[in-house]
């Protein structure tokens, strides 16, 4: 499991006593226990298992394919009870899986075995496990009702009261004998307390409903999820309702409208995906289950076009919305309610965007990306509504546009990196499709006149030459006629305009062709009509101008940890909300450096924990004033808005990306302690208190929370770290504890410069963690830096990163004790100053377990 949050930081176990070992005798068992149990034995060990122990209930689920995960495993045996357990829980335990969830007990009291025996076999069951497989989380599910009615197993039926006297009891037991209690009694009980007809035809055993709804209460602990449905960007109104519909049992989406043809097709794709086959029909019949999508008029106090609402009860599921825009961003709602494809727990849904630009921008003049991985980024900003697919296509690098009237722009000869690669026309109107069949307006940008050293290597001319513009003329208009986009970005930045008609000419051309125009600012002289996309400090000053916001919204720069704090912290725009001033904000990857493969874009930079930070912030709004990078550990308000954000996007990781780069740890249960600033007058070896070895400072300086800490940015003051004040030739400490069960090997992200992708910034030397002098000490031993693999490389931007930073290498290892354990993070710090531009001071460390066997 991916999810460390309940088992790291603070956490104390209680330690059981040796279990003494019970021995019973085959002859106590039926000749189905030994088929059963022999089977058990013989089947090869795997990682990872999530095993469902007990008796006939558990024997008869079909857990692999209930859930569509090979690790689960069925360790039930008909007829079992607990004694039958405990004869047979070595083979459990030498799996060391990661989850046992534990049935028994309901044969144990129809033949009469006390329930003081009984939780007595339990308590021993749980401390059995304890002991011989730590790292394994137990679960146990309290006894389910019975119903006497359908006349059947009345040794089992008539122990109503007796079960609810052993659930309480298991209830009360769990923390001292560490495992979780589920209760499943209740909520498989009808108002009278016996199990719920629906749920059984004998009484006492389960049928398919009921297999289908245990899946649906226990889905959460399985993956570690929150109890609820996670829905990034969380609606704008979301309330919960106890009645859930049962969507396994559903067969018909009801669509009447023609408009929504391609939403309701849309829906049955996704459905199907999670092997539920459903109908599209004008109408249901009598008593159905269904799913409605319909347009019909739907208030909402801004961007009504994008605005649905979505209702969940137990007979049907309706998502309205005036347009097939809103019903498509229901539809998104919906795919993440509907998460264990049984049930889809009961709400009310009230949603739509606080800013109508919702972007994300890749750089693909400088790295090319196959079709498949842009259509894998759009797919996933579609699923959390974003709605503006901004494509770099040319730079100084490449020209990677399809001219059919200058073919020699993307000739391999005049590409210094990805030779002969480019986008075809077929290519880029297939790209406008896919995107418009998303709801995504597709933004291309043609940089000029800066960034057009291809061009110029090509046409032999200036850009702003007479004879440049004449050639870019000839290239727009055929760009106008060929494509049907409402936008082209023009770029016009980081260059020294020689020509002050040029971007005039430029966007009144385009205008004249029916398109918009959007250019960066700071950047040339641009008309009034021209959106500005801010890049730098300079906020939306002119109410005259319309405004598209990514200041400190490049992903490059930054430190997945950091990324998704800083992201999610952000006021885009500096409002709340959006306005005819500002429209909404675009996450932009300029990866400068060359790459080894094209996924490392995605890996590098925290692409998908940075969309999913961006997202929420730009479908809800509200945010922060200021830009940080730490999460705030002395405001409490923010600290739990961050860590329940947080919750939700481990979920998606688990869930959603398993197969995709996702660079993220769970952070915000990290708490730090910082002493200092210690004088090192320059030593950057110099030692201090917090060294020695009996040191144990009671009041520290300051305190941080999160698995990235920054202590100055490198853009200080406008982007602010921990510390409010800082000094050069100084030393700081930062220390935490960690809990572990075991003594084990703890697999950590480590770091203290996580480099820019856009800067040629030099690997450090051999043997150092970076030129401050940083160090990091896990229980008093110093843990080495990674073994470079190109130590000392000064930096050039042909030459890809490798394992420059954390989240692209192997996580580091260090042995871990039981007990507590204790870190200590040296951050000593000459100079402010960088040797250049490509090598700045950003004065952090980085520290977060990712995946640790044992803990």
């Amino acid at each position: 499991m991916k999810r460390l949050t309940l088992l790291l930081f603070f956490l104390i176990s209680t330690a059981a006593a040796q279990v003494k070992p019970v021995q019973l005798a085959d002859s106590l068992f039926s000749t189905y226990y030994h088929q059963r149990a022999t089977l058990f034995e013989s089947l090869p060990q795997t990682q990872g298992d999530i095993i469902f122990l007990g008796n006939s209930i558990s024997d008869g689920g079909e857990w692999s394919e209930l859930f569509a995960d090979g690790r689960m495993k069925n360790r039930g045996i008909s007829g079992d009870n607990s004694a039958g357990v405990l004869h047979r829980l070595e083979e459990v335990a030498l799996r060391k899986p990661a989850k046992v969830f534990l049935l028994i007990g309901t044969n144990d009291l129809a033949q009469n075995v006390s329930a003081d025996s009984l939780l007595k076999n339990m308590r021993w069951i749980a401390d059995y496990l304890k002991e011989k497989t730590p790292a394994t989380q137990l679960y146990i599910q309290s006894i389910l009702p019975v119903n006497e009615r359908f006349q059947k197993f009345g040794g089992h039926t008539s122990k109503r009261e007796l079960i609810r006297k052993v659930n309480a009891q298991l209830q009360a037991d769990a923390s001292k004998h560490s495992y979780i209690y589920l209760d499943l009694h209740t909520p498989f009980s009808d108002n009278t307390g016996r199990l719920d007809a629906r749920y059984t035809n004998d009484g006492l055993h389960l049928n398919g409903d009921g297999y289908a709804f245990w899946k649906h209460l226990i889905y959460d602990e399985v993956y570690d999820l929150q109890q609820k449905p996670s829905v990034i960007p969380a609606p704008q109104q979301l309330q919960w309702k106890e009645a859930a519909f049962p969507l396994y049992r559903s067969k018909t989406i009801v669509v009447r409208d023609p408009a929504l043809k391609a939403e309701a097709e849309r829906l049955h794709a996704i459905l199907a995906e999670k092997g539920l086959r459903l109908q599209i029909k004008d109408r249901a019949a009598p008593n159905e289950l269904y799913i409605a999508l319909a347009l019909e008029k739907t208030a909402a106090p801004r961007l009504a076009e994008e605005a649905y609402t979505l209702s969940v009860n137990k007979d049907r599921v309706a998502i309205k919305a005036n347009t097939p825009h809103g019903i498509f961003n229901g539809i998104q709602t919906l795919r993440q309610l509907m998460r264990d494809a049984a049930y889809i727990p009961g709400c009310e849904v009230r949603d739509w965007p606080a800013f109508s630009w919702r972007g994300y921008m890749v750089d693909v003049g400088r790295n090319y990306q196959s079709m498949e991985m842009l259509k894998e980024q759009i797919d996933v900003m579609a699923r959390y509504k974003l709605n503006i697919f901004h494509f770099h296509l040319t730079e100084d690098i490449a020209w990677r546009l399809e001219v059919p009237r200058y073919p020699q722009l993307t000739a391999p000869e005049h590409m210094t990196r990805n030779k002969g690669a480019y986008y075809t026309v077929a290519e880029m109107q297939e790209l406008i499709r896919y995107c418009k069949d998303r709801h995504i307006t597709f933004v291309p940008e043609i940089d000029m006149p800066g960034h057009s050293a291809a061009f110029t290597r090509v046409m032999g001319v200036d850009m702003q030459s007479e004879q440049g513009l004449a050639i870019l003329k000839n290239i727009l208009n055929d760009f106008s006629d060929t494509y049907d986009v409402p936008y082209v970005h023009i770029g016009g930045d980081e260059v020294e305009i020689t020509n002050n008609n040029f971007l005039p000419q430029v966007t009144q051309w385009l205008h004249e062709r029916g398109k918009k125009t959007i250019g960066w600012e700071p950047g040339g002289n641009l008309d009034k009509a021209t959106i500005r996309q801010l890049w730098m400090r300079d906020g939306p000053t002119n109410p005259d101008y319309t405004y598209i916001d990514s200041r400190h919204l490049y992903i490059n720069h930054m430190d997945p940890l950091e990324a998704v704090t800083t992201i999610f912290s952000r006021q885009i725009g500096d409002r709340e909300a959006g306005d005819n001033t500002v429209l909404g904000g675009t996450l932009c990857v300029w990866h400068d450096r060359n790459v080894l493969k094209q996924e490392d874009v995605l890996q590098m930079n925290p692409v998908y924990p940075g969309m999913l930070a961006f997202a929420e912030r730009s479908w809800k709004g509200g945010g922060h004033l200021g830009w940080i990078t730490n999460i705030q550990a002395d405001q409490t308000d923010r600290l739990q808005e961050f860590l329940e954000f947080e919750n939700r996007l481990l979920d998606h990781q688990e869930l959603y990306f398993e197969d995709k780069p996702f660079p993220y740890a769970a952070q915000a249960v990290m708490k730090w302690k910082l002493y200092g600033p210690y004088q090192n007058k320059g030593k950057l070896s110099a030692s201090f208190a917090p060294e020695k070895k009996f040191f144990n400072g009671k009041k520290s300086a300051a305190e941080a929370v999160g698995g990235t800490v920054v202590l100055r940015h490198f853009w200080h003051p406008l982007v602010t770290g921990v510390l409010e004040k800082t000094e050069e030739n100084t030393t700081w400490y930062a220390t935490t504890q960690f809990w572990s069960d075991v003594d084990t090997t703890g697999h950590f992200w480590i770091g203290f410069q996580n480099l820019s992708r856009s800067q040629n910034s030099d690997t450090p030397a051999k043997g150092t963690w970076d030129n401050k002098g940083s160090a990091i000490y896990l229980n008093g031993e110093a843990i080495a830096p990674p073994v470079w693999k190109r130590a000392g490389q000064q930096g050039n931007p042909e030459i890809p990163l490798v394992d420059e930073s954390y989240e692209f290498r192997a996580p580091l290892t260090a042995p871990v004790k039981k007990g507590w354990n204790t870190v200590l993070v040296k951050l000593p710090i000459g100079s402010f100053k960088g040797r250049d531009w490509h090598n700045p001071v950003k004065w952090m460390f980085t520290f977060v377990p990712v995946s640790a066997p044992g803990f």
